[in-house]
């Protein structure tokens, strides 16, 4: 059975983590104290509910209970926030994501439990002044301090190679975990080969998503 998920707070981050929650089947409850965003949402998820979530009968009454994970996307009321947190703790939810607003709000949502909190204009403008001065960087995803993903194109002195060949882990202390192929043999878009096998050729146009040290993708990047 899919998981259970609510939306709690129905801005653009809280409405779009919705609506594609949503589309990709699961069932959701969407929650926010404005009508009009309610209805907005309405059709696209299983359940939107009108009410003040800082009200713990109402959240009761709308099952939020039930749900696998509740995301916490309030607005500027950072009380409201904290408040909405707790709540949902004691209804006994196990698994919370909470969108901060600024630093300490963040820190007070990791004081009080929360293991993933959010910072979307944080990390969004990480993403924008990375991609200026590293361009040839597609996508980068920090697992911790030490530890990131990130998608690059595939350099030119591993194309026409298959991955085990590129021996990427022995050389460079990294691992090609997907390959998103080029367009460039028929295919009508670029298609993802995520846990590709050893024998996986990597092709010209094609990219590549590495795990591995901050360290060790900082000294392959210097060297593509």
């Amino acid at each position: 059975m899919k998981k259970q998920f609510a939306v709690i707070g129905l801005g653009r981050f809280g409405s779009e983590v919705a609506r594609i929650l949503s589309e990709n089947k699961y069932s959701v409850i969407a929650v926010d104290r404005s009508e009009s965003k309610v209805k907005a949402i309405a059709d696209q998820v299983s359940l939107a509910v009108q009410l003040d979530a800082t009200d713990e009968k109402a959240l009761r009454e709308a099952g939020i209970q039930n749900v696998d994970v509740a995301i916490v996307s309030i607005g500027e009321n950072i009380e409201a926030s904290i408040l909405v947190v707790m709540i949902l703790k004691d209804l006994g939810i196990k698994k919370i994501i909470a969108k901060a607003i600024s630093e300490l709000h963040g820190r007070v949502l990791t004081q009080l439990g929360i293991r993933r909190v959010v910072h979307p204009e944080r990390d969004m403008a990480q993403k924008v002044a990375l991609n200026l001065i590293r361009p040839e960087i597609l996508e980068l995803i920090e697992l911790s301090p030490e530890f990131s993903i990130v998608e690059l194109p595939a350099p030119e002195f591993i194309q026409g190679k298959k991955i085990l060949e590129a021996n990427m882990r022995a050389l460079h202390g990294i691992t090609i975990i997907a390959v998103k192929h080029a367009n460039d043999t028929g295919r009508a878009s670029p298609s993802w080969n995520i846990n590709p096998y050893p024998s996986t050729v990597i092709n010209k146009g094609d990219s590549i998503v590495i795990l591995g040290s901050n360290r060790d993708l900082e000294k392959f990047r210097k060297i593509t």
